[in-house]
């Protein structure tokens, strides 16, 4: 059970007796919405949600006065006479997006609406009446909570919901997301088959966002297009229906014209030859009923019999068992770009082993994290030609990382090799590809003074070697964020070791251990600690 769903539950179990407002924190298509309507279901509490998104009027909240022309009460009275009982759940979206504008604060406002102490008696300004709403239970969701006020944020439970991992994704898309799409679109199970390495193309090369929005939107274009295919493969298929229709009714036709010829020629015939035909009849009798049951049977035969009616036959026979046969699509990894397209994402990994001068980092991104390399080189050297370029869009986060980092490098090669004054006079070029990429973050500071001493040393760190953390100016690696998501980027890239700050040991041993599996973990509180791993001998050699 992951950390955030624990503390879920527990707040819930303390929810009625403390009054406690539930914050839902996460990327956007995590399921937060759905939690609180899955909450609400079990608790068998009726449902309300709106969202407060760029919302700039208290009046929306607290209701209009009624001398207003247009006057309406407040969300929440409005909530109440919808549901029509006193203790629902209301679900408040996007409450990191509140608006402020002239006709007043909404987050000022909001405050009085999740105090346990104070919504007992909160008053609607169109009702004018004070309102009980302890009964209610709120949830709030919110991409990120920095934009939150603080005091409003301090009346919440913040559970934080991160993004699911490609096994997670893989049950939700099976066992969810392909039937219901399914069902909508009208196609039995039998007529198609979206094998596992399909899905899996689908989540790792056109969704890998945190949540399983995307993935979903992807997976309806697949079935809308194998129901269009199925649809035009059976309006072929009626048109040979219909074909095979009018030829087996011929036989009737005869039938029909050859019995009226008779009656015609009865009616032209003499009284007297009347007589005659009757006499003849009992002998053709037999004959004209064995006709009649091979007409109707669809065995009518000529004497004008040839080979080319007995190839018609057969192949009437032959499309008829073929219109039998149910046709069933597969989509496979081989022609799944026929269906959504060419990938989106392409493989992390640019170097299967990084030269000189080059280091894997880790960040996180609004996709769940990636991997991230640090590429230093020389531009030119001379006495005192020192000096840092920096390209890549660097935010100013991390530009100042960088400084640290030359600091940091300075002082640690000096240690390393005494008699070397390379960074005093060599030019150094630090890139960070993509450059149409914005980047900005603290995290990479270890990894540009790995990147910078791999240069100055001309030796080239551990391969399948990944690390992230904020480095100090005495060398100190400070915690990060981002655990779960840049431990997954580094799977998905083919990393084995990664270091990580000692700080976040907790959040790693909160992982799910298919997640941990197969990944060598160092946990360093100084810089040499990780010199030492990336830079030993032994591993070196290996090199």
């Amino acid at each position: 059970m992951s950390a955030g769903l624990s503390i879920l539950i527990w707040s819930l179990c303390f929810v009625f007796f403390l009054g406690k407002i539930i914050c839902l924190s996460g990327p956007p298509g995590v399921g937060k919405t759905s939690i609180g309507r899955s909450i609400a279901r079990a608790l068998n509490r009726k449902f309300y949600r709106f969202s407060v998104g760029g919302l700039s009027d208290v009046a929306e909240i607290k209701g209009h006065r009624r001398t207003y022309i247009g006057a309406m009460p407040g969300k929440l009275v409005q909530c109440l006479k919808s549901v029509g009982t006193a203790n629902p759940l209301v679900l408040i979206d996007e409450i990191d997006k509140l608006g402020r504008g002239h006709a007043g604060d909404p987050a000022s406002a909001m405050l009085e609406l999740l105090d346990p102490e104070q919504n007992a008696n909160f008053l609607d300004h169109y009702l004018d009446v004070p309102i009980d709403l302890s009964k209610v239970l709120f949830v709030c969701t919110a991409n990120v909570i920095e934009t939150i006020p603080g005091p409003l944020l301090d009346r919440m439970e913040v559970i934080s919901i991160a993004g699911y991992i490609t096994d997670e994704k893989m049950h939700i898309a099976r066992d969810y997301l392909e039937k219901t799409t399914r069902e909508t679109c009208g196609i039995k199970a039998e007529q198609v088959d979206l094998t596992d390495a399909a899905l899996l193309a689908l989540i790792e090369s056109y969704c890998r966002e945190a949540g399983v929005r995307n993935l979903q939107k992807q997976i309806e274009k697949i079935y809308r297009k194998i129901a269009l295919h199925l649809v035009r493969l059976g309006a072929g298929r009626e048109s040979v229906s219909a074909a095979l229709d009018s030829r087996e009714t011929k036989p009737d036709c005869l039938v029909d014209s050859t019995e009226t010829m008779m009656e015609i020629d009865n009616q032209d015939k003499p009284e007297k030859e009347v007589s005659t035909d009757e006499e003849q009849s009992d002998e053709t009798s037999s004959d004209d009923e064995i006709l009649q049951t091979d007409v109707g049977q669809g065995k009518l035969q000529t004497n004008d019999s040839s080979p080319d009616a007995s190839m018609d036959k057969v192949e009437v026979d032959s499309a008829q068992e073929e219109a039998k046969v149910i046709e069933k699509v597969l989509v496979d990894q081989a022609n799944l770009s026929d269906y959504v397209g060419k990938p989106v994402f392409q493989a992390d990994r640019i170097y299967d082993q990084t030269p000189v001068g080059v280091v894997m980092g880790l960040a996180w991104t609004a996709m769940g994290g990636s991997t991230l390399y640090i590429e230093t080189t020389q531009i030119e050297e001379g006495e005192g030609k020192g000096g840092l370029n920096l390209t890549g869009q660097l935010g100013d986060v991390m530009k100042e990382s960088a400084q640290i980092a030359l600091t940091v490098s300075r002082a640690i090669l000096l240690t390393k090799e005494p008699k070397s004054n390379f960074f005093g006079n060599t030019k150094v070029h630090l890139h960070v590809p993509a450059g149409a990429t914005p980047k900005d973050g603290p995290s990479a500071g270890c990894t540009m003074i790995t990147s910078m001493l791999s240069l100055a040393m001309k030796k080239p760190v551990k391969k399948d070697l990944a690390m992230t953390g904020e480095v100090t100016l005495t060398g100190k690696i400070l915690p990060i964020g981002g655990v779960k998501e840049k431990t997954i980027a580094a799977k998905r890239s083919g990393v084995k070791t990664i270091i990580f700050p000692a700080a976040n040991r907790r959040d790693f041993d909160e992982l799910a251990s298919n997640v941990k599996e197969g990944l060598d973990v160092h946990f360093v509180d100084g810089y040499s600690e990780i010199y030492d791993l990336a830079f030993s001998e032994d591993k070196a050699g290996e090199n």
